[in-house]
C-alpha cells in the first residue's frame, strides 16, 4: 500500500512523537522508506495538524480540510476547557483573525504569543498562543518531523498553506465510517475515545443502516461496516513494535483487546511490543557515541518461538532505524 493511501486508511497517525508515524509504518508497510514519508512532509502532500482529540496528527492534505473541519468543536472545546479562562476579556475572532496573517509565514506558538501580546498586553500570553494554535487551522512547517532532520515546531495558515478552504461543515459521519473500517467492530464508546468529538450519539444513529452489529461475549454492542473484514481466528498475528501513542492502542475506550489487564503497573517505555496480536511487552532505544541497542522488556515469560520472532523483529526494525551506526544490539530483558 502506498504511504498516502496507508495514512489515510489509518485516518492519520498519532504525531504527537514527530518520529512515531515513521515506526508506525514501519510495523505496517512493506518495504518502507522513511526518506519518501520526509519528503511528502516537505512538500506538504501529508501534513501535521490537530485533529483528533486535540492532539497532533500526520494526515494527507486533503484529509487536512476535512478532518479539521469535522473535528473543529474537538479543537474548541479542547482550547475553553484547558485556557480560555485565562483570557476572558479578549476578543477570540480578533485573535484568529490576526493570527490567521501572522502565520503566512511560520511562526512557533511563543512567536506568536509575543506578537499577540503587543495587541493584548495585559492578558496572558501563553493562552494567547494556545488560542491561535486551537482556534485557527495550523499545519506545521517542515523540516520538523522529516527524517534526518531536526527542528522546532513552527505553524503555518492551513487554508493559505494548502491553497483551499477548510470543510467547516464537514460531517463526523465520513470519519466515523472510516475508523470502523480501519478499528471496528467497536463501541460507541471507543469512536469517542478515538476523536473526542462530541454528539456522536446522533451521528451514530444515523449510519445505522449502514453498519452491521454484534455482540461480545458479555452483551456489549460492537459496531462495524457492512464488508469489514474478519480474518480466522487461528491467522497468525505477527510480533509489532508500535510506537508509544500509536493509533490502534489510543483508538479504543476498551483497551483489553489489545492491552491485556496486569497486575500491578508495568514499564512502558518507547511503546508496545505485539505478540499474537497483544501487547505483550514494551521497548526502546538507547543510544550513545555512535552505538544504538533496542531493549525489550516483556511483560511475561516468553515462548522460545516468541523469544525468536521477537529478536528478529527488534534486529530488522534497529536494522532499518539506524543502518549507520557503528554498533547496533538487541536486548531481551527478564521479566521484572
Amino acid at each position: 500500500m502506498p504511504v498516502a493511501d496507508a495514512v489515510e486508511h489509518l485516518v492519520g497517525l498519532q504525531a504527537q512523537e514527530p518520529w512515531d508515524p515513521y515506526y508506525g509504518l514501519w510495523s505496517r508497510l512493506r518495504d518502507f522508506d522513511p526518506d519518501e514519508l520526509g519528503g511528502m512532509i516537505e512538500r506538504f502532500e501529508l501534513v501535521r495538524m490537530g485533529v483528533m482529540r486535540g492532539t497532533i496528527h500526520l494526515i494527507t492534505a486533503r484529509d487536512a480540510l476535512y478532518l479539521r473541519g469535522a473535528m473543529a468543536t474537538v479543537m474548541s472545546g479542547t482550547f475553553r476547557s484547558q485556557f480560555s479562562k485565562r483570557i476572558p476579556d479578549v476578543d477570540l475572532d480578533e485573535i484568529v483573525a490576526l493570527a490567521a496573517e501572522l502565520t503566512k509565514e511560520p511562526h512557533s506558538r511563543a512567536d506568536l504569543s509575543r506578537a499577540l501580546a503587543s495587541r493584548w498586553p495585559d492578558a496572558d500570553a501563553d493562552s494567547l498562543g494556545y488560542a491561535a494554535t486551537f482556534l485557527l487551522p495550523l499545519v506545521q512547517a517542515p523540516p520538523r518531523a522529516v527524517w534526518g532532520k531536526t527542528a522546532a515546531a513552527k505553524w503555518l495558515n492551513a487554508e493559505t498553506t494548502l491553497g483551499a478552504p477548510v470543510e467547516w461543515d464537514a460531517h463526523a459521519g465520513e470519519a466515523v465510517l472510516r475508523y470502523l473500517r480501519a478499528y471496528g467492530p467497536a463501541t460507541p464508546k471507543d469512536v469517542r475515545a478515538w476523536c473526542y468529538r462530541t454528539g456522536l450519539r446522533e451521528v451514530i444513529a444515523g449510519l445505522r443502516p449502514q453498519l452491521r452489529a454484534f455482540r461480545t461475549e458479555e452483551g456489549v454492542e460492537l459496531l462495524d461496516v457492512e464488508d469489514g473484514l474478519f480474518p480466522d481466528p487461528e491467522t497468525p498475528a505477527p510480533v509489532r513494535f508500535l510506537p508509544e501513542y500509536d493509533n490502534a492502542i489510543l483508538g479504543f475506550a476498551d483497551r483489553s483487546r489489545i492491552v491485556p489487564s496486569g497486575d500491578g503497573p508495568r514499564p512502558y517505555w518507547k511503546g508496545a511490543v505485539l505478540v499474537d496480536g497483544f501487547a505483550t511487552g514494551t521497548w526502546r532505544f538507547v543510544r550513545s557515541s555512535g552505538k544504538v541497542a533496542l531493549e525489550v522488556m516483556p511483560w511475561r515469560e516468553l515462548t522460545g518461538s516468541e523469544r525468536t520472532e521477537v529478536e528478529a523483529e527488534a534486529t530488522a526494525l534497529l536494522s532499518w532505524s539506524d543502518p549507520l551506526a557503528e554498533k547496533r544490539d538487541t536486548r531481551l530483558l527478564a521479566v521484572e
